[in-house]
């Protein structure tokens, strides 16, 4: 196994990546990394140069550039190198914690997409609230702003393979996401989509779910178009976060009985805390292309890093995208 990895993509690049990369490299010492980037700041961080090869690389693409253009002009960038890696054959995947739109037209235009793929869907496993090696697939989180009804059955097929293949989940129960759990609600697009859903043999639709109840585990695969799965994404993060500094800013203000209580409730503080952080997960994966592409937030920090190599093995020992190829194949 190689993984391509843009060790320059990210906040805390590259620093954060490769600290990831020497955690996982003690849970995977089969898997041979191909660090793309700056070759003496990378080298400040790698505690173990086992399998592990720098291609340097002073170009880079910036979060504030423009993916596209970013993508064919930046041709020695270090995400860019670490795709044309792929496509040639020299890796089996590539991630990078980088610019999300460059790394989604590197996938797009370097990686290619599967045959009879006509739109790829951003999808990652998110938190069940109560089950804590629970989740489920949502896309499209973003990589297509508009859709047809048929681009949301694609992503039904594409996440349920997923979850059936990756996650070892039989019969994966597929949802839409819906302003109602009625088939006559929606609009246009959900409405042609549920009847287009409802007759798609191979998955298991269960029917439309409000975005209320996608945290409880209504459903194992929800889909949507992108650019609603992307707000809520963003609304299921920002409210996280808020919660945890509205419960931190109301235990502070109790002054010192509110921290012996908070001390006393330190383990399911961090439990909760731990819970609602779909980064063990891995990271979201941009399904449909020729090889995994996968796309960690750019805050990311070591032990994400790590979890995310965790899924590239999972998806890469499964081979998920070769029976995907072989699914499409058949279709024809």
């Amino acid at each position: 196994m190689k993984i391509a990895v843009d060790a320059m993509g990210g906040d805390h690049a590259p620093q954060a990546i490769v600290e990831g990369v020497m955690l996982a490299k003690q849970d995977f010492p089969e898997i041979e990394f191909l660090l793309y980037g700056k070759e003496s700041e990378i080298k400040k961080y790698v505690t173990d140069e086992t399998n592990i090869t720098i291609i340097h690389t002073d170009e880079k693409i910036n979060s504030d550039d423009e993916p596209v253009k970013a993508i064919r002009r930046k041709k020695t960038a270090s995400m860019v190198l670490a795709a044309q890696a792929v496509k040639n054959g020299e890796a089996d995947a590539i991630f990078s914690a980088g610019n999300t739109g460059a790394l989604l037209a590197a996938g797009l235009f370097i990686v290619g997409r599967i045959k009879n793929v006509e739109r790829p869907g951003l999808m990652s496993t998110l938190p069940v609230i109560g089950q804590p090696d629970g989740g489920f697939d949502m896309l499209d989180l973003g990589a297509n702003a508009d859709n047809k009804p048929e681009h949301l059955v694609q992503y039904a097929v594409l996440g349920s393979f997923y979850a059936e293949k990756v996650r070892n989940i039989t019969k994966p129960r597929v949802a839409l996401l819906n302003n109602g759990s009625e088939e006559t609600k929606g609009s246009e697009l959900t409405k042609k989509a549920f009847e287009l859903l409802s007759e798609e043999e191979g998955i298991h639709f269960i029917g439309n779910v409000e975005a209320r109840d996608l945290l409880s585990g209504a459903a194992d695969v929800v889909v949507t178009d992108g650019f609603t799965g992307n707000a809520v994404l963003k609304s299921i993060e920002g409210t996280a976060l808020n919660m945890m500094g509205l419960l931190k800013s109301s235990i502070l203000a109790e002054g010192f009985k509110g921290k012996m209580g908070a001390l006393l409730l330190k383990n399911a503080l961090r439990g909760m805390k731990d819970e609602m952080d779909y980064s063990k997960h891995g990271g979201a994966v941009l399904f449909g292309l020729k090889a995994p592409v996968i796309k960690t937030h750019g805050s990311t920090g070591p032990e994400a890093v790590r979890y995310t190599i965790r899924q590239i093995h999972t998806m890469l020992k499964t081979e998920v995208v070769p029976q995907l190829v072989r699914y499409y194949e058949a279709k024809e």
